[in-house]
């Protein structure tokens, strides 16, 4: 089916699931399918909360290695995500991806009430509630009511700071 090559007939098993789309191992909770033992094993941590992998700086627990190793990042201040059009960096991967956006001009959210376009979901999302008229945001200490989370923090300076 492809020119793959491996070690072993259970390396090569295991690659065919990737064509054939077999999932032989189902989590007896929800019944979700995997095709390696090993995803369904940490999958079933997302049922029974267990958060083997501890960061030594803080209390914080992860289910997954690589969501510690994320984690770490904000202690050492890491960033070897390195955009290759500036000197920007960045933690993650996704970061770097959604910053290229910048330097590309592409602009894959589009409002489906309006031709507005953004380059990344949470401005969609906050351009759908001019469209939709919902206001998360409230101000505690007068419960006036902003769509933005930018507009409730001016509005907290200007009108509840020095009071």
């Amino acid at each position: 089916m492809c020119d793959a090559r491996f070690q072993s007939a259970t390396d090569r098993q295991r690659h065919m699931r990737t064509h054939t789309g077999e999932k032989p191992y189902q989590c007896t909770q929800c019944g979700a399918r995997f095709t390696q033992r090993v995803n369904l094993q940490r999958h079933m941590r997302t049922h029974t909360g267990e958060k083997p992998f501890r960061c030594t700086q803080c209390d914080a627990r992860f289910t997954q290695s690589y969501d510690l190793q994320k984690h770490m990042r904000t202690h050492t201040g890491e960033k070897p995500w390195l955009c290759s059009q500036c000197d920007a960096r960045f933690t993650l991967a996704f970061y770097l991806q959604t910053h290229m956006r910048t330097h590309t001009g592409e602009k894959p959210y589009q409002c489906t009430r309006c031709d507005a376009k953004f380059a990344q979901a949470q401005h969609l999302k906050r351009h759908m509630r001019m469209h939709t008229g919902k206001k998360p945001y409230h101000c505690k200490q007068c419960d006036v009511k902003f769509a933005d989370s930018s507009t409730l923090s001016k509005h907290i300076k200007s009108q509840h700071s020095q009071q």
